[in-house]
């Protein structure tokens, strides 16, 4: 069955072509039933692959990875690059993800985009968008993988700019491409280095773009490339995460995404693009581990990333708004994970946060299709009595993503700040930043669901008058959902609990070899874990009692601490409700700036008076010369025998004084 890992992204690819070409001349509910399907099959040959790669991996240990040679793509000199499909547990696991979660956004679409003129353009464009994310996971080499790096980058444009008749959405498309645009510059330039630092190698008999051939060669020689070689080469592909990733200081796109579709929403947090940049780093471990200082920046950047969009969203009042830098910092916790080594813990996270943040977005996608695209939370309330699907779902992800046990966010995140705070790379500063924006994490989100579906319903009488429950087509894939954020996290249960963890036990190979050198058994005892642990709980359980009384129970606590801080309270809310002026930073030493190079040096100088006057300027002094030449030419036999005969003149003088 794994040789036929190639009908994964064909079936998608064929939705594309199908609805791309005929769409148009489809009935509306064939184009959704079919883009569902074909996501549907790639899950079904997906869930088929995992299980004859588990079988493998049981019978024979030493063979987890199988790569499937379709063709060569390019080939020049030592330059090769096939295309061709690694199938191992890291990618299996993306790949489930991807199909799975997406399969349930195309259905959930289904319901969403019911009135959309532009269906066929919509679901050639999600199809399109899983097509692309699953040639990133799967490829086999660097290159390959940028081709799906760039094609979700083009497919997020596509879909955050899809109501491209209003310029919020058209402008933040824009903004998404070129701030990617940054990242994957830096992303080609890794690739490049990389190539060339190994091709150069006089022992390296591999491919040089090849993940494996690279990896079991640094295995092998860990001493053959200089670690400021690996430095340079983990830093430039990690500064392509953070743009696909959307960390500080590439992150500024990934809330103006909220402008798309809300399905299109859920595929881009969950199972597509933003996972991308965490998957790279994890399966460029082995590099990573060479460049431990580098490891340091990944885990920095990633826990002041959560810590820093956790602020934001505690102030937020658009609902998807609040999600979206709820992202920003969950992917913080992620790149911690792969930071302090616990690459396992961070995949792990990727998983259960792929369950509990599709469900997010799509129940607030059902809150916003019942209030006729109502967004803010001020505008809300009361919503249980009339959506009671949507409400429990939503609080199953609520607490899923709050880290409450026993569900699935409880157990993936614990075990990255336990991580952080025990591995050999880990320091006890970053599991304290890690713990309080977990603590923001329960605030805000415990916030968002009581504003949202309890106290005073502040919806206005006419959308009241019509509220209702979403309908099937939206609701199973929400109960689909709530069901795998609650149960998902028992596949990774901690080690210290001495029972098996699946997870660990099956991503074990592929990141074995790679760590056995570096990684050893966190240096702290079980009491300290479970001390932890319990410790992440209380922080949970204390963001829950505050968000409750401050905005459920007593909500003039919240008015006695505002007038009480007064000034304070003021100048930190206006701060974080403008998202600490980072934009409008951006825009004064970045946009303006080129904005007036461009306009002034470029355009009205460079174009208007260089290049242009160049061209005119050759093309006045031509039509000069002709002008003087026709003087010459009267028509007139008498004035041409004047000439010749001058003309003999001056030879003969020349010749003569000669």
């Amino acid at each position: 069955m794994i040789n036929l890992v190639w009908l994964v992204p064909l079936f998608p690819l064929i939705g594309v072509f199908i609805n791309g070409f005929w769409g148009r001349k489809l009935p509306r509910s064939v184009i959704g039933g079919l883009a569902s399907a074909m996501v549907g099959l790639s899950f079904i040959v997906a869930v088929l692959i995992f299980f004859d790669l588990l079988r493998q991996i049981q019978a024979d240990h030493h063979h987890f990875y199988h790569e499937v040679h379709l063709f060569t793509w390019i080939s020049a000199g030592a330059f090769e690059a096939n295309i061709a499909f690694l199938v191992d547990p890291l990618s299996t696991l993306m790949m489930l993800v991807v199909t799975g979660v997406g399969f349930l956004i195309h259905v959930y679409s289904i319901g969403y985009m019911d009135d959309e003129p532009s269906l066929a353009r919509y679901f050639t464009y999600l199809n399109l968008f899983t097509f692309a994310m699953l040639l990133l996971v799967l490829g086999n080499n660097f290159l390959l993988m940028f081709v799906g790096w760039e094609g979700v980058g083009l497919c997020s444009y596509l879909l955050i700019g899809f109501w491209f008749e209003k310029q919020s959405a058209s402008d933040a498309g824009k903004k998404a491409f070129i701030v990617n645009r940054i990242g994957d510059f830096a992303f080609i330039l890794g690739v490049m280095l990389t190539f060339s630092t190994f091709v150069n190698l006089g022992d390296f008999e591999g491919n040089a773009l090849n993940f494996y051939d690279l990896f079991q060669y640094v295995i092998e020689h860990p001493t053959a490339i200089p670690t400021w070689t690996f430095s340079l080469i983990c830093l430039l592909l990690f500064l392509g995460a953070t743009g696909k990733s959307a960390q500080i200081p590439l992150y500024v796109w990934l809330p103006d995404a909220m402008e798309g579709p809300t399905p299109v929403s859920a595929l881009i947090h969950a199972a597509t693009m933003v996972t991308a940049g965490i998957y790279m780093v994890a399966r460029c471990h082995v590099f990573f581990l060479n460049a431990p200082d580098v490891l340091a920046v990944v885990a920095v950047i990633g826990v002041v990333t959560a810590i820093f969009s956790a602020t934001i969203a505690l102030v937020q009042t658009d609902i998807k708004k609040v999600l979206a830098y709820s992202t920003v910092s969950q992917l913080g916790y992620m790149f911690l994970g792969c930071g302090v080594g616990a690459f396992t813990a961070g995949i792990f996270h990727v998983m259960t946060h792929a369950f509990f943040k599709a469900l997010l977005f799509m129940g607030a996608g059902s809150v916003i299709h019942a209030l006729h695209h109502e967004q803010d939370i001020r505008n809300m309330g009361g919503l249980k009595d009339y959506m009671p699907k949507t409400r429990w779902t939503f609080l199953i992800a609520t607490i899923a993503i709050a880290g409450i046990p026993p569900l699935s966010g409880f157990f993936s995140k614990d075990e990255i700040l336990w991580y952080a705070f025990s591995s050999e790379f880990g320091h006890w500063g970053l599991w304290l930043i890690g713990a309080i924006a977990a603590f923001m994490t329960s605030f805000y989100m415990f916030r968002l669901y009581f504003l949202t579906f309890h106290g005073e319903c502040r919806v206005d009488h006419h959308t009241k008058a019509h509220l209702h429950e979403s309908p099937s087509v939206m609701t199973v894939p929400l109960i689909i959902l709530a069901f795998l954020a609650a149960v998902g996290g028992f596949v990774g249960i901690p080690h210290v609990f001495h029972v098996p963890n699946l997870l660990h036990d099956f991503l074990h190979p592929v990141f074995a070899e790679g760590t056995e050198r570096f990684m050893h058994e966190s240096h702290g005892a079980a009491s300290t874990e479970f001390l932890l642990m319990a410790i992440s709980v209380l922080i949970a359980l204390a963001g829950l009692f505050l968000a409750w009384n401050f905005y459920l129970k007593n909500p003039k606590w919240k008015e006695k601490y505002e007038s009480a801080l007064d000034g304070l309270y003021t100048v930190a809310y206006r701060t974080l409700w403008n998202k600490y002026y980072v934009d409008e930073l951006y825009d004064l030493v970045v946009v303006k700036p080129v904005r007036w190079t461009s306009e002034r040096v470029l355009w009205k100088f460079g174009d208007g008076v260089v290049i242009e006057g160049i061209v005119n300027g050759v093309a006045k002094v031509t039509v000069f010369t002709g002008q003087m030449f026709r003087l010459a030419q009267t028509g007139y036999i008498q004035n041409y025998a004047v000439s010749i005969v001058i003309g003999l003149i001056i030879v003969f003088s020349y010749f003569m004084l000669k």
